[in-house]
């Protein structure tokens, strides 16, 4: 079995980073017009990836996906989880969130919450993550998203 890495993010990564998470939105069909009213909240500088804890998996050198949790324990938030296209529905996916959740409870994190992504609800659900309401777009007037949370700390038979 391949040895997938996880690893902070580095500065000169964090143009990739931001095509990924949007070839990775594209993946649900999206048009370009849309992709590009959520570039500038998808667009991560390189100044602030070790603030937003982003951290990539990878393998073999190349960038299967990224996570960040983001905030001041004990609330903070999942603000990240993208995976490269070639990689959604191989599990990655889920040794991502498994990932962030080890590194939200290691921080100190009591309570993530997710602004989830509308196709991929149904991946935070099965996860373990509950659903709480929903949350205005930040990139789309009149878009709601559903707004998930998790505890980081309960094992994922304890969860929901």
């Amino acid at each position: 079995m391949a040895v997938i890495m996880f690893r902070a993010a580095r500065a000169d990564e964090a143009a990739h980073l931001t095509e990924l998470a949007l070839r990775s939105k594209a993946h649900w069909g999206y048009d370009d017009e849309f992709l590009d009213a959520c570039r500038a909240e998808l667009t991560l500088r390189p100044d602030e990836l070790a603030a937003r804890r982003i951290i990539v998996a990878e393998l073999a050198g190349q960038v299967l996906g990224f996570y960040g949790v983001e905030g001041t324990p004990p609330d903070g938030e999942l603000g990240h989880l993208w995976l490269d296209p070639a990689s959604i529905g191989t599990g990655i996916g889920r040794r991502l969130w498994e990932h962030a959740l080890r590194t939200a409870d290691a921080a100190g994190f009591t309570r993530l919450r997710i602004e989830a992504e509308p196709y991929a609800e149904g991946f935070y659900l099965a996860m373990g993550a509950e659903r709480i309401g929903e949350t205005p777009s930040g990139s789309v007037p009149g878009r709601v998203l559903p707004l998930l949370q998790v505890n980081p700390a309960r094992p994922a038979g304890q969860r929901a």
